[in-house]
C-alpha cells in the first residue's frame, strides 16, 4: 500500500490500548490522536498529552508515520515517541512509547 502525509491526517479516535483499560484512556476525554498537514499533531489519552513532531518513513514492508511527542503526565512533563500505520483508511494501529516509562500499543479509528 502507497501511503502519503495526507493518509494520516485527521482525528482518530483510540478504541484500544495495550497497557490501559478504557476507563483509563477515556478518563478525562475521548482519547485520540490528530495529525495535522504540516505533520504536526496532538494525542491525549488517560492524564497523558501532548503534541507530535512526525513524518511519514517507508520501509521494504510498510510504510509508517513516525513522532516524537513532547507534553505532560499528570502535570509532570514527559516525552516521547511512537508509530501508526494504516490498517484501512478508516482504521490506524501504532504505539506511544514514554521516555524512562510505560509502552503501549493502540488501535484507533477516523473521528
Amino acid at each position: 500500500m502507497t501511503t502519503n502525509n495526507s493518509d494520516y491526517q485527521g482525528k482518530w479516535h483510540i478504541y484500544e490500548m495495550e497497557m490501559w483499560d478504557e476507563d483509563y484512556f477515556n478518563m478525562t476525554v475521548q482519547a485520540y490522536i490528530e495529525i495535522k498537514p504540516d505533520n504536526l499533531g496532538y494525542f491525549q489519552f488517560g492524564l497523558v498529552e501532548g503534541q507530535i513532531d512526525g513524518k511519514v518513513v517507508e520501509y521494504p514492508d510498510e510504510t509508517r508515520f513516525e513522532f516524537t511527542w513532547d507534553g505532560y503526565d499528570e502535570n509532570d512533563p514527559m516525552n516521547g515517541n511512537g508509530w501508526i500505520k494504516l490498517v484501512n483508511a478508516d482504521t490506524i494501529e501504532g504505539e506511544f512509547r514514554l521516555h524512562l516509562g510505560d509502552d503501549s500499543t493502540f488501535k484507533a479509528r477516523k473521528a
